[in-house]
């Protein structure tokens, strides 16, 4: 329903200290690449990043020239958590491509994996070379669709499914909505796992929570990005959902030599501190595997 990529205020902070989105912004005015700010993307360069951007105010998607598959923004980081639920998924849906940056990680890093990104902004998607999203093949595809419709009829094997639409005037509310959120429950594979990716600032988002808890039994978990406003959300229907301490804490580990970057043991134990708080906020929560147990 709306063009990928996170939504990324202006004090986001580049490498040289400055707002990322006003540096981008005035590097967008020196090439010219700025007008008609508002509805349609342009891509800006500053000190060695590119930024997708749709206003100048906020950056959906920032990707470090010298190294194209790296995740420059923490919150894109912490949607990679579904390692630490789901370690060898062998599908990954997203809705959302903006600059394509977790699509990128994931196919340079889980070489087994099929990756399928859903957008409904043409104009995104002309602007994949920018980005260095690859060309479609056996392994990554892209298709223009609205991704809500497109959850309606796909058939339910991913193992992840990523949510990150965010057009210029934010998330559309038919992302937020229970008939879509049950539609992503029902497209998750056995065991699958869906990720949102939210803005804690978006005055709807308590309700877009709340529904997601509904829709899922309550076997949902949140993390806000540690740079950022970003609230990451986890959610599963199975009953093995959310694992114990010590598996969250052994996939870390053993997870650990393959993605450096993401530094999974902190992710594992901010986890675990909401599912904790949880825990003790509703008592017997998840009577079949509580996630504080060993």
């Amino acid at each position: 329903m709306a063009a990928g990529g996170g939504l990324r205020p202006a004090g986001a902070m580049t490498s040289e200290g400055r707002p990322a989105g006003e540096a981008a912004t005035d590097a967008a005015r020196d090439t010219g690449e700025a007008q008609g700010l508002g509805e349609h993307p342009f891509v800006a360069e500053h000190a060695g990043l590119r930024s997708l951007q749709f206003d100048g105010l906020t950056v959906q998607s920032l990707m470090s020239l010298a190294d194209p598959s790296a995740l420059m923004l923490d919150y894109t980081r912490t949607m990679m958590g579904f390692l630490l639920f789901v370690p060898a998924p062998r599908h990954i849906l997203m809705i959302g491509l903006g600059g394509g940056s977790l699509a990128k990680y994931c196919l340079a890093r889980l070489p087994d994996v099929r990756f399928t990104a859903v957008e409904i902004d043409s104009g995104i998607i002309a602007l994949r070379e920018r980005f260095g999203i690859p060309a479609d093949d056996e392994r990554f595809r892209v298709v223009c669709a609205d991704g809500a419709d497109y959850l309606r009829d796909v058939q339910a094997d991913a193992d992840v499914l990523l949510v990150d639409g965010f057009s210029a005037h934010g998330m559309p509310p038919a992302l937020g909505s229970a008939d879509f959120y049950a539609d992503c429950r029902a497209t998750l594979a056995p065991g699958g796992v869906l990720v949102v990716n939210h803005w804690s600032g978006e005055p709807r988002y308590g309700l877009y929570a709340s529904r997601i808890r509904d829709c899922f039994d309550e076997r949902v978990v949140v993390v806000g990005a540690e740079d950022g406003d970003n609230r990451i959300v986890f959610a599963s229907g199975s009953g093995r959902f959310p694992p114990s301490r010590s598996q969250l804490s052994g996939r870390a580990r053993e997870l650990a030599s393959v993605h450096p970057a993401l530094d999974l043991t902190a992710l594992a134990t901010r986890i675990q501190q909401r599912l904790d708080r949880r825990s003790r906020l509703t008592p017997g929560l998840w009577n079949d595997g509580d996630a504080a147990d060993d």
